[in-house]
């Protein structure tokens, strides 16, 4: 399955979402994440996570628990998720099968734990956290601002991958590039419309080279981006056309980029 019926996919199971449960007509359902094979998909509903065939049909639980479990992340064989847990606190890091079982704790430390993507061998999960900066670097510290960090599916040390703050970040098929969008201020993550110096932008950080690529080049909001399969091309949800839609864009010519959803009212 290719990136852009990917993406199509889950606007439509969102929009028809209504049928996945009896009775009810759910809102809010939250943080989709589709399956490296495309046939099922992850989302967050009332603080837990469930999963329903991407064809449509019953959404059954894959969490149950009293505090809330969200941002599921597959990975890359589809044999496991990652996602985060406040079951003690504050929120860490969780792997379990994807065909559901018992939840393994990951991390353990005070500050909130955001896991972003496995890496390409699945022996590790990239996260998110507000945990240290470097004393070189320059932008004022907090938890606005997140460090990416790694740690391995059966538990361990720590890793610091960058300092900067690096939201949402995905891997290439070869491991050495993340995409990712970046923070630099303080505004409101939901504030809609907004252009500014702290909007958020798209880069690449090749860990070979250490070196980073701004690929975005609109004045508001560009995020959440995702390389396509063959690692050729990007899509990511932009303002660029008013309100946040999908585009995609060729890495080797980021500004011809093309918009792919004409939502008007509603953002994706």
């Amino acid at each position: 399955m290719k990136s852009f019926p990917i993406l199509i996919t889950l606007i439509i199971i969102l929009l028809t979402a209504g049928t996945l449960f009896a009775g009810e007509n759910p809102l809010w359902l939250r943080y989709p994440a589709i399956s490296p094979a495309g046939d099922c998909i992850l989302f967050c509903y009332k603080g837990d996570i469930y999963k329903v065939n991407s064809s449509g049909g019953t959404a059954v639980p894959l969490t149950l628990y009293q505090g809330q479990d969200f941002k599921p992340v597959w990975s890359h064989d589809g044999k496991m998720i990652a996602f985060a847990s406040d079951r003690f606190g504050n929120f860490d890091v969780y792997v379990m099968p994807s065909q559901g079982g018992k939840a393994r704790r990951l991390t353990f430390h005070s500050a909130n734990d955001y896991p972003a993507d496995f890496t390409p061998d699945n022996r590790r999960v990239i996260f998110s956290s507000s945990r240290i900066d470097t004393a070189a670097n320059t932008q004022f510290p907090g938890r606005t601002y997140p460090e990416l960090y790694s740690v391995g599916t059966e538990g361990g040390r720590v890793e610091q991958l960058l300092t900067l703050p690096a939201e949402e970040a995905k891997f290439d098929s070869t491991g050495n590039r993340i995409i990712f969008h970046d923070r630099k201020g303080f505004e409101d993550h939901w504030r809609k419309h907004h252009t500014s110096s702290v909007t958020r932008d798209i880069l690449i950080y090749e860990f070979q080279n250490k070196t980073y690529t701004k690929v975005s080049d609109f004045k508001g909001e560009d995020l959440y981006p995702v390389f396509s399969n063959d690692d050729q091309e990007i899509y990511y949800l932009s303002e660029a056309g008013g309100t946040a839609n999908v585009f995609k864009a060729l890495l080797h010519n980021p500004a011809g980029k093309t918009q792919l959803t004409r939502f008007e009212k509603h953002p994706v």
